[in-house]
């Protein structure tokens, strides 16, 4: 990197500062370093937590589309109920327009 600038670190608090500093000593890294891994760290730790509630999420929509249809649609008699109560619907709605 050309001309790499370090990052300012302000701590309102002087004893997280100190905090930080010794954990970043006791790691052999710079503050930079350390606080920029905790952060990546972070980061990928709530990344795998939505994964996997994405992946159980998926796996919960796979089962219910694995379903039997039976279990989940109408018999084909249903539906003929279904589609001429709505064309009478429809029929009506026509008369009432006219």
């Amino acid at each position: 990197m050309s001309d790499a600038k370090a990052m300012n670190l302000r701590f309102p608090d002087p004893g997280q500062r100190a905090a930080i500093a010794a954990a970043a000593k006791q790691a052999g890294v710079s503050m930079q370093e350390y606080i920029l891994s905790a952060a990546y760290d972070r980061a990928t730790a709530v990344e795998q937590r939505f994964l996997e509630g994405f992946t159980a999420s998926m796996a919960r929509s796979g089962a219910a589309f694995a379903a039997e249809p039976s279990s989940i649609d109408v018999s084909a008699d249903q539906r003929a109920v279904e589609q001429e109560a709505l064309r009478e619907l429809e029929q009506q709605e026509r008369g009432h327009a006219a």
